[in-house]
């Protein structure tokens, strides 16, 4: 059986005694997107580090050596990333969800526009 990291974030969490909701301002996420993320066994090693930078916990001492090592681009150099580095491995958690919420904002706008005119014209 592999490593649960939804599991390992979890107890991680509970042992740095921040609370749920706290977390899910600062991570601009629901509480609900955070108790999922204890659910998954492949969790996102980028949300493992996001959450760690929140909390102020390194997380190297909480994974296993064999996830460090597949991930090791993400461990290894953390004082070559500049800031706009470190913004855009943190954001790019949230690009494709961002991206998707564009894209339905822009339909809507264009299913009003087509009702509007619809209306216009019987």
């Amino acid at each position: 059986m592999g490593t649960h990291l939804g599991k390992i974030l979890e107890q991680v969490i509970r042992m740095e005694r921040i609370g749920i909701s706290e977390l899910s301002r600062k991570l601009k996420v629901s509480r609900r997107t955070i108790y999922n993320w204890f659910e998954q066994d492949n969790l996102n090693i980028q949300i493992i580090l996001e959450v760690g930078e929140v909390i102020g916990h390194d997380f190297t001492s909480s994974l296993p050596e064999s996830i460090i090592k597949s991930n090791g681009h993400f461990f290894n150099n953390n004082e070559e990333h500049s800031e706009s580095n470190i913004e855009a491995d943190n954001n790019s958690v949230f690009f494709w969800m961002n991206k998707y919420v564009r894209l339905l904002e822009k339909y809507n706008e264009l299913l009003s526009i087509m009702s509007k005119n619809s209306m216009s014209h019987p």
